[in-house]
Parts: C-alpha cells; sequence; structure tokens
C-alpha cells in the first residue's frame, strides 16, 4: 500500500489569504482555520503563514527571521549581521511543544536597521542594501536561511501541516491586518524547513499551489540581476520576479501582473491599438518573466494581497469580499467557514488578478 508523501497528487497544496482593508488587526485564528479546513490538500511536509503588521513597535525596522542548523553559523551570521546593520532587538522566536512537529531549527528574529555605506561601486537605498545581505547569507552561510526581511512583517514555516505550525509558532497571539497561509504538498522537491512557503524578500511574500514549468528560464532572468535561487523549489523564483519588476524596475503592479501572466496573443489582438501596443511591448520585453504551468497564488506586500491564477485556470481559485475584508482560498469551503455570509464571492477568470490593496493614504503603495 502505498503511504502518504509516495505518489503525487499534482492538484495537491492549499492557499489562503485575508486583509482587512481598513488596517484593522486580527489574531491568526482565523486563518489557521481557514487552511486547516483544507488538511488533505497537504501532506505534512510544509506548511507557513506571512502575517503584515505584527510589529508596530518596530515598524520602521527590518524584521529578520532566521533558521539556523546550529550555534556555529549563527554566530558567523551574527557577525555578518553586525558588521552591516545596527540591531535594535535580538532573540529566539517564541515557539511551543507540538507532538506532530520536530527536528526544527535554531529560530531567531532580529529587528535591524542598515548600515549604508556609499561608494562608486555600491550605491543603493536601503531596500537594495537589505535584500543584496539577505541574498548574501542565503548563499554564503551553509545551515543559515532568512526566511523573511520585511517590515513590519514576518514570515512562520516549517516541516509540518499548518495548522499544526500555527500552533507551533502561537500565531494566535499575533495580530496582524492581513495574513496568508500555505499547507504544502510537495511534488518535485523535498520537503524540509526553508522550502515550506511562504517565500519572502523584503516585504513580498508568495504561497503558491502549482508547478512552473517556465522555472529555468525565469530563474536565468532573475539572477541576471543579482539574486540567488538556492531553495529548492520553483515557487521561490515568483518572490524575485516581484521585487524585480515592481521595485527595481518601477513597474507599476498592474503590468508586472501583465509581465507574469501575460494574456495569449489573440486575446491582445483583440484590444484596442493603444493597449495592444502596451502589451506588445511587455511580452516581448519581459518574456523571460512570463510564467508557464498551472498556478494559483496569494502574493502579499506591505500595502496589500493580490491573487492571481495561470492564464487557463488549472489551479482552483476563489475570492470573496466581507466588509472590509478580502478573502482567498483554493476552495469556497475554506472562505466560508470564516465567512459564512460573504456580500459577494467568486472565481476569479484565468490570468485576471484580485487585487485587495489598504484603503486611505498614498494612492502609489510602496510594494
Amino acid at each position: 500500500m502505498l503511504k502518504e508523501g509516495e505518489f503525487r497528487i499534482p492538484s495537491g497544496c492549499a492557499i489562503s489569504g485575508i486583509i482587512d482593508k481598513k488596517g484593522k488587526r486580527f489574531s491568526g485564528e482565523e486563518i489557521i482555520k481557514s487552511i486547516a479546513l483544507m488538511h488533505e490538500r497537504s501532506n505534512g511536509l510544509g506548511g507557513g503563514f506571512a502575517a503584515y503588521g505584527i510589529y508596530p513597535q518596530y515598524k520602521e525596522l527590518y524584521a529578520f527571521h532566521i533558521f539556523y542548523d546550529n550555534l556555529s553559523v549563527k554566530s558567523q551570521v551574527e557577525d555578518f549581521l553586525t558588521k552591516h546593520f545596527e540591531i535594535e532587538s535580538a532573540g529566539n522566536i517564541p515557539t511551543k511543544s507540538v507532538p506532530n512537529i520536530k527536528d526544527q531549527p535554531l529560530i531567531w528574529r532580529y529587528f535591524v536597521s542598515p548600515k549604508i555605506y556609499m561608494s562608486k561601486e555600491e550605491v543603493m537605498d536601503e531596500d537594495e542594501f537589505t535584500s543584496r545581505r539577505v541574498i548574501r547569507i542565503n548563499t554564503e552561510y551553509k545551515g543559515a536561511y532568512v526566511l523573511s526581511s520585511g517590515k513590519n512583517m514576518g514570515a512562520f514555516k516549517g516541516v509540518g501541516y499548518p495548522e499544526d505550525i500555527g500552533e507551533f509558532f502561537m500565531l494566535d497571539r499575533y495580530e496582524a491586518y492581513m495574513w496568508t497561509a500555505h499547507g504544502r504538498f510537495p511534488t518535485n522537491t523535498p520537503g524540509w524547513w526553508g522550502g515550506a512557503h511562504p517565500f519572502t524578500m523584503l516585504n513580498w511574500s508568495v504561497v503558491h499551489n502549482g508547478e512552473i514549468s517556465s522555472y529555468d528560464a525565469n530563474r536565468r532572468f532573475v539572477e541576471m540581476f543579482g539574486y540567488k535561487c538556492t531553495l529548492q523549489t520553483d515557487t521561490e523564483v515568483i518572490t524575485y520576479l516581484f521585487d524585480l519588476l515592481v521595485r527595481k524596475h518601477k513597474m507599476p503592479l498592474e503590468k508586472a501582473l501583465k509581465a507574469v501572466a501575460a494574456p495569449f496573443w489573440d486575446d491582445i489582438e483583440r484590444e484596442s491599438k493603444e493597449v495592444q501596443n502596451e502589451l506588445k511591448s511587455i511580452r516581448t520585453v519581459y518574456a523571460s518573466a512570463l510564467i508557464n504551468g498551472p498556478f494559483s497564488i496569494v502574493l502579499g506586500c506591505a500595502k496589500g494581497m493580490i491573487a492571481l491564477n495561470d492564464r487557463i485556470k488549472l489551479r482552483s481559485l476563489v475570492a470573496a469580499e466581507k466588509g472590509d475584508r478580502t478573502y482567498i482560498a483554493s476552495e469556497e469551503s475554506a472562505i466560508k467557514i470564516i465567512c459564512d455570509n460573504p456580500d459577494k464571492i467568486w472565481s476569479p477568470k484565468g490570468g485576471e488578478a484580485v487585487i485587495a490593496l489598504l484603503e486611505g493614504g498614498n494612492n502609489e503603495p510602496k510594494f
């Protein structure tokens, strides 16, 4: 008899997301309940959450969550951090004993500000400075992995079912204005603590269901701009694509979405001449950013949540709204269990983005 993990379920993995567009913070209990309903879509080899707005007392500092395999590499990385950052606070991330969570690494959290030094060879803002140091830690220090590095946000993930990971990190004690979650069913890559979703870079986070058949083209493209894909999963590259397009190349979010999930050529031809020219330019210039394969993703950033599935909708995705809340999940039932009477509920079309941003303030948010 085949055992769990010895066979392949191509449509496996579960994703979920909740945002309060007024910025009202709420505990992690709801997102845990939502993702737990889709228990059968994962197999215990990966679960995780991203939470935004959880560190208001340190909101101007970068919050590094880091896994360590041992104390030796922890010491080395802390020497590196001290050289490049002012460390305001450091300590282990609180956890509790959960029977199904085993072999966890050392899990530490640092609130830091970068020591930016300028030279002819290296002129950059604090986001670029920080992202480069994160990549260096993840590539140069074997046994260390920065699982999140944004401001006023954090990722919590590991090997286990997502509801167990939520209990392990005691996420019911945190409050955030946005939560995303993932239950993993690895198909082509191993289940390990760093390989669980979400994947992050600065304030970006991605949870993903599917397979990226264009991974090698996407990877080569982002690595031309200094990124390094080292985490044994195709999902990592999606995070870097959005960081590259929106933060580095200053593309409006809507155009970046058209780059990674571009309309088919036949559909482009049906648009007005002005729209045709724009879409053709995006497809030509950013051909290597196009994500192919079946996927549905929830993308998080400091200002909101974006959900997107592939152009022919090979992975399920459902959205709902209730008052100030927007909900995303792989299954309608995962929304209904926490919002039993939504004002609106729908299944987005293939390649159609659901964009839910915080209301008020700057209408051109920094992603």
